[in-house]
Parts: C-alpha cells; structure tokens; sequence
C-alpha cells in the first residue's frame, strides 16, 4: 500500500500493490496501522456498496455535518470514476477548492477523505462499482449536499450528465456567505 499526498491537507491517493500470479491476484485494501499515518484515528463503521448502471451519472456531491462528519475511503471495483471532493472546512487553505481523482478497478487507487468534505463522483465507464467505508454512521438529520452546477464550485466534469437523482439536481448553490463545516 502506497500513500500519496494530494496538495490537499489530509487527502491521499492509497495506491494498491497487489501480488499476481498465474490464479490471479491478492491485494490489500485495508491496513488500520498503515492508514494511521493519514489521519485514521477512528473505527470504520460503515460499508457502502454503489452501483451505477451507466457511463455519466452523477452521484453527489454529499457530506453530513457536525457532530456526524466523517472519514470516508472510497475505491472503485469495477469500472473508471471521476471522483471529485470539495474542502467545506473552516480556515482551510483549500476552503472550497475542488479535488479531483480518477479511480479504476485497474489503477487499484483509493481517496482517503478526511472530515469536512463533500464528495461525489461521476462514471466514466458503464456498469461502475464503488466501495466506500466511514468512519461514522449515517445520519440523515446530518446530511447535506452541494449543487454540482454552483457557480461558487466551478465543477468540471469530463462528461455530459446522463442520470443524477432529483435530491442531487435540487441541492441548493451555496450563498456568498458560506462560512464552512
């Protein structure tokens, strides 16, 4: 497992090493002790599992707030994404810049996303598969989400949007006087 700075403060790319052979491959997708070194100071206590069916669909971009913010790891098990997040905290350098990462089965990458984040991503491929673990329980009195089109963001997303739910299309722009989570 190697893990790379992002520029951004607490976010990494977790890349995977795995061992090949001629059954096939293993590799290691979690190891507390190695992820220490970003931040994991809390137990995951959550496994999401997405599917979306077709290349352009976009997912996001969610956070929940205090005291119910969360470490996420997301990695990609079947397909290519465009994984995107927003840094939403208070006094960061960063404060409301976007990050963007391409995530593959095949490049065997994770992001490691620390609190006070919003995240979505985008399907490049058809029939994408993404595993997210949290550090937090969900909380639906806690969530909250970013419009993708907000002008304040400038989103770039490499494809033209195929499918989004109405709750994602209706997230409100954020307003000149966001202060941060």
């Amino acid at each position: 497992m190697k893990i790379c700075e992002t520029g951004f403060q607490g976010v990494f790319e977790i890349i995977l090493e795995p061992i090949k052979d001629d059954r096939g491959l293993f590799v290691r997708s979690f190891c507390k002790n190695e992820l220490s070194v970003c931040g994991l100071n809390r137990e995951i206590v959550q496994i999401n599992h997405s599917i979306s069916n077709r290349k352009g669909t976009f997912r996001g971009l969610h956070y929940q707030k205090n005291p119910y913010s969360e470490i996420k790891i997301v990695r990609c098990l079947s397909g290519t994404v465009f994984d995107v997040i927003i840094d939403l905290r208070r006094n960061s350098e960063t404060f409301l810049e976007v990050f963007s990462i391409e995530l593959s089965a095949e490049k065997f990458n994770m992001l490691y996303i620390p609190k006070g984040f919003a995240h979505g991503f985008q399907t490049l491929t058809d029939d994408c598969q993404l595993l997210y673990l949290h550090s937090e329980f969900y909380n639906p009195e806690s969530e909250a989400g970013l419009n993708y089109l907000d002008p304040i963001l400038d989103l770039k997303l490499p494809v033209n949007v195929t499918e989004i739910s109405e709750r994602d299309r209706n997230f409100s722009f954020l307003s000149s006087d966001f202060k941060g989570i």
